[in-house]
């Protein structure tokens, strides 16, 4: 009896895991500042060290911005993404430039959001996490969290 209320905790408390994302405790302060300044602080692993690579060689045309960080910021960033990357068997291919939205991970996981969604004034784009995950900046995305605007739960 004991191993079968275990194992049933185990089954409901890993979901709860999966979809708990937050930043490692050693991210650099300036990977919050810099990448925070504009959109969330994405967690490493969402995207491979390969991509995480291209996407700080890509700086100075960022997705229509010049985000481009001095060699001391960078310093920090890179190794800090490349530690905490993923596995890019497990996310499939991001795209060029990367994108973690392009990601097998992020589609399967918002697969059931229609594409309309996306273009709502108060979500604007896909990697606005916070518009729906409204603990996304704790690195909470559980799927008990998510209100969409205009559609609520």
């Amino acid at each position: 009896m004991k191993s079968r209320l275990s194992t049933l905790l185990l089954i409901v408390a890993l979901p709860a895991m999966a979809d708990s994302l937050p930043l490692p405790k050693d991210t650099p302060a300036s990977y919050r500042s810099e990448c925070g300044s504009c959109h969330l602080p994405f967690h490493p692993a969402l995207l491979a060290a390969s991509d995480w690579q291209q996407t700080l060689n890509q700086l100075d045309q960022h997705f229509g911005s010049d985000a481009a960080v001095d060699r001391k910021t960078r310093q920090e960033i890179s190794p800090f993404l490349e530690r905490y990357a993923g596995d890019p068997a497990r996310l499939g291919w991001a795209g060029n430039p990367p994108r973690l939205t392009q990601t097998s991970r992020f589609i399967r996981k918002h697969r059931e959001i229609p594409a309309k969604t996306w273009n709502d004034p108060r979500i604007k784009s896909a990697t606005n996490c916070e518009a729906c995950h409204r603990n996304a900046a704790s690195g909470r995305f559980s799927e008990h969290e998510i209100s969409i605007p205009g559609q609520g739960k």
